[in-house]
């Protein structure tokens, strides 16, 4: 009777102890590992409250994960990527300008990329996240300081931090998670 008494303890235990480790939602792992900083953003802005915050995510993630990037010409690649070098040259003697420029940049860019429009920054970077979460965060800096939140040392952080969504967005999005995952699922196991 003892032996089946601590054996019973040990797997309560055990199962606490797997409950603690594992114990998140179905999905959740999926979605923080998908969303990264944008997971603990979302969760921030629901106040904690963890299952509004998978909602919201997965809700982004069925509105825009069929989503196809239109990949840019050689020659837009180069116009683009010429306009981000200019915005970054005016940095220096007009700072306020030069984000309002990279933000409006972004935009287009990702528009001309097949996510939604700018008139709509919510919308844009819902989609954006979808495929870019890991240099979203970027763009919504940028987007913030160009309404003057923040001294220029803000704005030149979060110019080099929209650098990296501008980056991947004219690599034609080749360092997609969602990209990344249809690749390794497809079995090829490598990026």
């Amino acid at each position: 009777m003892t032996t089946v008494v601590i054996i019973v303890a040990v797997v309560l235990v055990v199962a606490a102890g797997l409950f603690f480790v594992f114990g998140q939602q179905p999905g959740e792992r999926g979605l923080q590992r998908r969303f990264g900083p944008e997971y603990d953003r979302t969760l921030a802005r629901h106040d904690g409250d963890a299952k509004a915050a998978r909602h919201e995510l997965s809700e982004r993630v069925k509105r825009h994960r069929s989503l196809d990037e239109r990949p840019l010409s050689p020659e837009a690649r180069a116009r683009y990527t010429e306009r981000w070098t200019q915005t970054q040259s005016r940095f220096v003697d007009a700072p306020q300008e030069a984000v309002a420029e990279a933000d409006a940049l972004l935009a287009e860019l990702a528009q001309d990329m097949g996510f939604p429009d700018g008139s709509d920054f919510e919308e844009q970077t819902a989609a954006l996240s979808v495929h870019h979460a890991e240099h979203i965060n970027g763009y919504r800096r940028v987007h913030a300081v160009k309404r003057g939140e923040g001294g220029t040392e803000e704005m030149r952080a979060a110019m080099i931090e929209a650098r990296g969504l501008f980056d991947v967005l004219v690599s034609n999005g080749t360092q997609s998670p969602a990209r990344r995952d249809r690749h390794h699922a497809e079995g090829s196991g490598t990026s």
